[in-house]
């Protein structure tokens, strides 16, 4: 399929471009802001779907709205007609053609540009009225106060907020595209108007605090629950704003003459990931938990992991090694202690259910004893 994206170098062009050049049944054309608009005949003429996201939104005088916006659209419609093709068309507009600004005014002459195309030549229009869109590219300090928020916060400036509690409405730019391309892969294409899922809502406020914390996690070491939802997209894009220099960080290191215990990242209600060395035949542990428990999995070395039952005294005792990539749990009630059986250092990850608090650790010594006999 030939497929032609007007505004290739926006925001959202960008990711649409880069997406599409993923898949090898895909030729990509670009008009973009450099280009004669003379060139739009033959492009459309070489083509089998557009992209219409051109347009203008940060304009000198609002007269160029109507030029970006409303002439660029009917200058596209032309070469559709004169292609001969019925050319499906898919736009990107805007929430703000359901107000008067003039901005609004202008998408919603586009659209209906577009519309009167569908009717008198026949070719399929999707419009997709769209909110706040947000995610990596997207141009800080223009207008999206997520990328302005996420570029300033991640380099250390400062950001201004007139009312907190004000909402916006937001859809990120991965699902956008996806919507996009099941529409040029005539999958669940509405006409003309588009539904982009899922839309979310978040003051102005708790997006700053939200942004805020994902900076803030590099010094507490405590992420926010990114697996999901709009904090997962709001996290990667907050990244993609990190300057090279800021692609590293360090977490704390503890070393004592048993090896080294360094802690990698803590969760609000998922515990903490940590990883610890023991030097060849030292011993680390030696204590229970009532509710604490942890795994570990053994990277390099060899390991003999102990367990006590603090009422019974029941004893158990296994072998371990980094190539078994065998996960050994810590039971409740149980002391446990793990020995580096081998010549060279251990290396030991280690997940534990909740985030160590020193004012209520839950960590108890009892040392066990050497046993002769196993259970």
């Amino acid at each position: 399929m030939r497929v032609l994206i007007t505004g290739a170098d926006g925001f959202i062009g960008k990711n649409l471009t880069v997406h599409l050049a993923e898949r090898q049944d895909i030729v990509l054309s670009r008009f973009t802001s450099s280009d004669n608009i003379s060139s739009l005949a033959e492009l459309v003429l070489n083509s089998d779907f557009i992209f219409h996201l051109a347009g203008v939104n940060r304009p000198q005088n609002s007269e160029e709205f109507s030029i970006g916006n409303i002439d660029l659209t009917k200058s596209l419609c032309d070469a559709i007609i004169l292609s001969g093709r019925q050319l499906p068309v898919l736009y990107t507009s805007s929430i703000q053609a359901e107000l008067g600004s003039p901005y609004g005014q202008s998408k919603l002459g586009a659209e209906n540009a577009l519309l009167t195309l569908s009717k008198e030549h026949g070719s399929d229009v999707y419009i997709a009225r769209l909110p706040n869109v947000f995610g990596k590219w997207a141009k800080p300090n223009y207008n999206s106060v997520v990328a302005t928020f996420c570029h300033n916060i991640a380099y250390g400036l400062p950001i201004q907020i007139n009312d907190p509690s004000s909402p916006i409405r937001l859809v990120y730019v991965d699902d956008v595209i996806e919507r996009f391309i099941d529409v040029m892969d005539s999958k669940n294409a509405e006409v003309p108007f588009l539904n982009i899922k899922p839309e979310y809502s978040i003051t102005v406020g708790e997006l700053s605090l939200q942004i805020k914390a994902f900076r803030e996690s590099r010094d507490n070491l405590i992420t926010e629950a990114v697996g999901s939802g709009l904090t997962r997209a709001l996290y990667s894009t907050y990244l993609s704003y990190l300057p090279p220099a800021d692609f590293s960080y360090k977490v704390p290191r503890h070393e004592d003459p048993r090896g080294v215990f360094v802690e990698m990242v803590k969760s609000q209600d998922s515990g903490q990931i940590s990883f610890f060395s023991a030097h060849p035949g030292v011993t680390r542990g030696g204590h229970y938990h009532h509710s604490k428990n942890e795994k570990f999995l053994v990277i390099t070395g060899q390991a003999c992991f102990r367990f006590c039952h603090v009422v019974t005294g029941d004893f158990y005792e296994l072998h371990t090694t980094g190539e078994k990539s065998e996960i050994v749990e810590t039971v409740p009630g149980w002391t446990h202690d793990i020995t580096n059986e081998g010549e060279t250092e251990m290396f030991v990850a280690l997940w534990a259910n909740e985030v160590f608090d020193r004012n209520k650790p839950d960590t108890y010594a009892s040392p066990i004893e050497p046993q002769d006999n196993l259970i």
